[in-house]
């Protein structure tokens, strides 16, 4: 009786622990979006193909094989901004801190502890939306933001609600611009982030919305914005306003959005 199919080497092991890595990272980049469908169709296409060709259907395999193996150059296209925000993923990924790592093996864990403390932060939002004072704090979750962080002044200071509000007093010299939270501490403040170029963002909606739209839309990093004009509280996550009915849900919502 021949075993060879059971002999287990290290590379297998690591092969498909790659594999896994990397569908988790596709799933993780496509989670909530319309690009999933397209996946979907993609993946239904070509389990017919393999089934025709089971059957011998040799002209409907042949048409169907040749949409797939040409259909390269049409992916890019159709996915060029989530294999922009995949490389950009991978590139930017923060290895520094243990955080960080166990985030990218999460997959593994059921569950991984987060250390924003997600209400002061929201209570800081909530003071500062009662007076009508224009804020914006990024989140940093997986994805290092060091390359923005350079951009502003840095800081080192533990999250704290009277510190927040005192960035965006708007006679501060720091409330201009972004305020970056890394692993509960706010590690930079007046920040200058990528503008959205988006055509899909109302015109209501002014320079710190489409800064908030373009980091999420570059980054996997979370944005709360409190608007200077009518002291609405905004949750943007990857490039998209995120809809809640109050206080508390957005509470759960951060807090499940800080944890994956």
């Amino acid at each position: 009786m021949n075993l060879d199919f059971i002999n287990f080497s290290f590379l297998d092991v690591l092969d498909i622990f790659l594999v896994a890595l990397l569908l988790y990272y596709i799933y993780k980049l496509l989670k909530g979006t319309v690009a999933i469908n397209i996946v979907i169709g993609i993946a239904f296409i070509f389990l017919i193909w393999k089934i025709t060709q089971a059957l011998n259907m040799e002209m409907l395999s042949g048409i169907l094989g040749y949409l797939l193996s040409g259909g390269v150059i049409a992916l890019i296209i159709v996915f060029q901004q989530e294999i922009r925000r995949f490389l950009l993923m991978i590139g930017t990924t923060n290895f520094s801190t243990k955080r960080g790592f166990l985030n990218q093996l999460k997959f593994l864990k059921t569950d991984v502890s987060s250390d924003i403390d997600i209400d002061t932060i929201l209570k800081a939002c909530t003071s500062l939306s009662k007076t009508n004072t224009g804020a914006l704090l990024v989140i940093e979750k997986t994805n290092n933001l060091d390359f923005l962080v350079n951009t502003g002044d840095r800081m080192n200071a533990l999250v704290n609600e009277a510190i927040i509000e005192s960035i965006f007093y708007k006679n501060s010299p720091l409330h201009d611009g972004a305020t970056i939270i890394r692993d509960n501490y706010i590690i930079a403040t007046r920040v200058v982030l990528p503008i959205s170029n988006s055509t899909k963002i109302p015109s209501r909606f002014g320079l710190r919305h489409r800064a908030a739209i373009g980091v999420s839309e570059k980054t996997d990093a979370i944005c709360l914005l409190v608007s200077e004009e009518t002291g609405e509280i905004s949750y943007i996550k990857d490039g998209e306003f995120v809809l809640y009915n109050s206080i508390s849900e957005l509470h759960d919502k951060l807090e499940k959005d800080v944890m994956t």
